[in-house]
């Protein structure tokens, strides 16, 4: 065995480890609106900031541990927003070097990019955090700065799994003024952004895929119909199979695009770096809308009326489904990037693409 091999296997048993560490972290967690008590027990194991540089508050991670903790939760519907403190929120504000005087380290954060009125509309967790990274476009150009949730105004607001999505309006844009101070940072941040948060959405849409199918399987195969357990029906054994599918399908687009993103291991800086990404983001994306349209159905189907009861977890993964693959762009959004980025590859540059984003 070669010392690379011995690297490697070290690295795979951390990463076992990690996984292991999440199971017994989500099992409790609760279907409230926020899980104040499992973000504290996060905040502790230092997973709230798990990818954020230690210097300022973080555990040092990279997206290889983030994709674990971000399927675990999707797997677990937790009302935590993991993703938008440490991978949207947290990172903007390491990205523009924003100072740590006066900010609350160990407060929740979350994201708003601010239209031309000053406003952000469904600004996810927007009512439980403490400041919100404010990214927005002035006459110069883009910047960056952390606000105190109390400089907006908000109209609550939720999506189809009852998770926070608050519009938020600045109060002095409300008055007429525009936002002052900030950190310039360059137009590539919001492309970066975006990817960021699209990759964050489908890694939690995995978890609920795998939960989902967990779900089903364990129907299917305890409830009998006509003297016999529905999993032995042939019609259902091709829905659950077109869930296993799905599921798989999605899962391996998810970890290509985080490999490609992790392979670069900093900013999106340079254009092919970019483009790279790109492609492997709108297809996880992509795959991940489209899967889950069949997913949710097929689940349904499969449990009937049941799965619609309070007292039925299957709701509330199917619901957040139906809603993540809305947010961080549309499933038809990211079907259009991935045929743009074939298009302008062309026929000699396309197979390339699609093995380099593999």
């Amino acid at each position: 065995m070669t010392a690379h091999d011995s690297t490697d296997g070290a690295r795979d048993t951390e990463l076992h480890d990690l996984e292991d560490l999440l199971a017994q972290v989500f099992a409790d967690s609760s279907p409230v609106p926020f899980d104040r008590e499992l973000w504290s027990t996060l905040a502790d194991l230092g997973l709230t900031r798990l990818t954020g540089a230690p210097a300022r508050g973080g555990s040092g991670a990279g997206w290889a541990e983030a994709a674990r903790l971000l399927v675990a939760a999707g797997a677990s519907a937790a009302a935590v927003p993991v993703a938008e403190n440490d991978l949207l929120a947290g990172w903007l504000s390491e990205v523009a070097e924003l100072s740590e005087v006066g900010a609350d380290v160990a407060g929740i954060r979350t994201v708003a990019v601010l239209d031309d009125t000053g406003r952000a509309r469904r600004v996810p967790w927007a009512r439980v955090v403490d400041s919100v990274v404010t990214l927005w476009k002035s006459p110069h150009g883009w910047r960056v700065a952390e606000m105190p949730v109390g400089r907006f105004a908000s109209e609550p607001g939720e999506n189809a799994a009852g998770e926070p999505r608050d519009t938020l309006l600045l109060r002095e844009a409300a008055d007429g003024g525009e936002p002052d101070g900030g950190v310039a940072v360059p137009d590539r941040v919001t492309a970066e952004l975006e990817l960021r948060g699209a990759l964050a959405r489908s890694l939690l849409m995995v978890g609920a895929m795998e939960r989902t199918l967990e779900l089903v399987v364990e129907h299917t195969c305890v409830r009998t119909q006509f003297g016999r357990p529905l999993g032995k029906f042939q019609a259902v054994q091709h829905l659950v199979a077109d869930i296993a599918a799905e599921t798989a399908l999605t899962r391996a687009a998810a970890e290509a695009a985080v490999d490609v993103l992790a392979s670069v291991g900093g900013p999106l800086s340079d254009t092919a770096d970019l483009d790279r990404a790109r492609f492997a983001v709108a297809a996880a994306k992509s795959c991940a809308g489209h899967a889950a349209a069949v997913v949710v159905r097929n689940a349904h189907q499969c449990l009937g009326a049941i799965g619609f009861t309070a007292e039925h977890e299957l709701h509330r993964h199917t619901a957040r489904l139906l809603a993540w693959r809305a947010e961080f762009g549309s499933t038809r959004r990211w079907d259009e990037v991935l045929l743009d980025s074939a298009v302008a590859a062309g026929s000699a540059g396309l197979w390339p693409l699609v093995t380099d984003s593999a």
